[in-house]
């Protein structure tokens, strides 16, 4: 039996089988890991760069290295993601900007850069969403799966990258990687007017390269928020790139930001410097991170 070596990325990992894009050109070869990995409580991951020996007659091998990751996710499992595109649906679904907030602060905790997507602009313009976030320093684009606008502006802010799409089911994912990806293909659920939530309609975390461009996106199932409990609240500050410009004019060196007489982050609050939204996503967060350490 002919071996030979080579070096790709996961693209999906279903049953304990792995298949992988080989660097050299993206052919897919099926493998599963070696038992060594289970032995020292390594579990491969979608995004995740290795090297595999292949069986040249079957197209088929093992996992021999995973190479080291620029970052890795628990929920979903992927790993050296470098982007991540957070969508939310100006109406039907309405927006839930707690959620959309949390995304942010843990993906940049994480060091993954976020893109904000308002979706479904055919129905409203989503301007003040778009002020927001823009305003508070992120890449920030309207568009809208249905018509097709600004589909394209996003798919040239994702070449280069390995991003992960999220957001709450019924706000558009599949619908818009059907729009930016030709093989796609994906499965896309209608929103119940009851209760305006879509059926969770991917099953399983998969990387899709991109047309005619170098890069991958991720879909995964039912993805809608991490954790922000690991993060100190000492730190979240840090995650709200817009407190910047105020935070050293504060008058109390271990300021909160939340209640505290003579903080420039209150100040610039009132002042309309920063959107009431994300300063109380930001009081809800550092409150949630203190409850959890009670614990």
């Amino acid at each position: 039996m002919a071996t030979i070596e080579i070096e790709g990325r996961i693209t999906k990992g279903v049953g304990g089988f792995y298949y992988i894009a080989s660097s050299d050109g993206g052919k897919i070869y099926e493998c599963r890991a070696r038992g060594r990995f289970r032995k020292e409580g390594i579990t491969p991951l979608v995004g995740d760069v290795v090297r595999c020996g292949i069986d040249s007659a079957s197209n088929t091998g093992l996992i021999s290295e995973i190479l080291p990751r620029t970052n890795s996710l628990i929920r979903p499992p992927v790993a050296n993601v470098s982007r991540i595109a957070i969508v939310f649906s100006v109406i039907n679904p309405k927006p839930n900007l707690f959620t959309v907030d949390k995304l942010v602060t843990s993906a940049m905790y994480a060091g993954i850069k976020p893109i904000i997507c308002i979706n479904k602009t055919d129905l409203s313009s989503g301007g003040e969403y778009y002020d927001i976030y823009s305003g508070a320093g992120f890449d920030t684009i309207c568009l809208s799966a249905e018509t097709g606008e600004n589909v394209d502006k996003l798919n040239e802010m994702l070449i280069g990258e390995l991003t992960v799409f999220a957001g709450n089911s019924g706000v558009g994912k599949s619908s818009i990687l059907n729009r930016i990806l030709s093989r796609a293909e994906l499965k896309t659920g209608e929103v119940s007017d009851r209760v305006e939530r879509g059926r969770h309609t991917t099953r399983h975390s998969e990387l899709m390269p991109l047309d005619g461009g170098d890069g991958y996106i991720i879909d995964t199932p039912g993805f809608s928020s991490f954790s922000v409990t690991d993060i100190d609240e000492k730190e979240l500050c840090a995650l709200f790139p817009e407190f910047a410009p105020y935070t050293d004019d504060c008058g109390f060196r271990d300021c909160s930001h939340t209640v505290e007489k003579d903080c420039a982050v209150l100040k610039a609050l009132k002042n309309g410097k920063i959107s009431n939204s994300r300063h109380e996503s930001y009081k809800a967060q550092y409150k949630e991170i203190l409850e959890n350490k009670q614990y």
